[in-house]
């Protein structure tokens, strides 16, 4: 009689650290896909079906829009949404794909720089391996100081998470026209150095405006792309080395929602979901 070698479990320490590396490996992955040779395109996601067709229709990566999650959880967007829900949808939408997923964590969900460091470790947590972090209209200083915290739990945790800092001045047209330019420079040079990876300038779509941001910025610039910017090979052509659709993914998708409905009530036809994407084929992106 053969007798059978019993095969020892694997431990639970043996297990977090095979997830430790892989999720290492998909941050290292996911730094690599900045360039403006080939701009990484986001088509942000705000669950995990649109996270599946995301990763389905061949991106290499997945990025979470924070209006799209809050809305979707029933919050409006700019820190209304409590930190843990907006948690727990990063961790289900990186357990679900395969490909690195960066969070919107809109300002951080926190008042201090520690409060700060405790979303980035809680995204960490939850699988994700990178962040946007936005300004908003905090002082340059302050906005540092928010971005060396991540950055320090990043660094306690191992992980090297590309930490993309989103400014704002264009956005909210803050400050004065003549100066909007060096003074995103000069916020994006203080980021860097309190440890920014990428710079991210929505509200921009002057080819000329981008070029020049894409020279002076000393690291990956982020433009947020949609009807009316340059395309993303004109981005590339312009020094951008990451593509953005950010919530308009999410709009498109309500405005259905809404056409749907107000065609349903008044003309009784159905012509607005003649587009949509066959049960099955999603039905089967979320099947175990």
């Amino acid at each position: 009689m053969t007798q059978q070698t019993e095969q020892p479990q694997q431990t639970a320490e043996q297990t977090a650290q095979q997830r430790e590396q892989a999720q290492h490996a998909k941050a290292v992955a996911f730094r690599s896909l900045h360039t403006a040779a080939t701009p990484l395109p986001l088509a942000n996601a705000w669950d995990v079906a649109s996270a599946r067709l995301a990763e389905a229709a061949g991106a290499p990566a997945v990025a979470t829009t924070s209006a799209g999650v809050a809305w979707s959880l029933g919050a409006a967007d700019g820190d209304a949404l409590d930190r843990d829900r907006a948690l727990d949808l990063i961790a289900r939408v990186a357990a679900a794909i395969s490909v690195p997923v960066s969070a919107d964590i809109e300002s951080g969900f926190a008042d201090t720089p520690a409060g700060v460091a405790a979303t980035v470790a809680g995204v960490l947590a939850a699988g994700a391996v990178g962040v946007n972090l936005e300004d908003g209209r905090r002082a340059p200083a302050e906005q540092a100081e928010r971005i060396a915290a991540a950055r320090g739990a990043a660094d306690a945790a191992g992980i090297p998470l590309f930490l993309n800092a989103r400014i704002d001045t264009y956005l909210f047209g803050l400050g004065a026209a003549a100066t909007r330019l060096d003074d995103t420079v000069s916020r994006a040079k203080a980021y860097v150095a309190a440890g920014a990876d990428g710079i991210f300038v929505p509200g921009v779509a002057d080819p000329a405006t981008i070029a020049a941001l894409a020279q002076a910025v000393p690291a990956p610039l982020n433009i947020l792309a949609g009807p009316g910017s340059p395309t993303v090979a004109e981005l590339s052509r312009l020094g951008v080395a990451r593509v953005s659709l950010g919530s308009s993914v999410a709009e498109a998708a309500y405005a259905v929602a809404r056409r749907a409905t107000e065609e349903l009530l008044s003309a009784g036809t159905y012509t607005a979901v003649s587009d949509a994407v066959d049960y099955h084929e999603l039905n089967t992106l979320l099947s175990p």
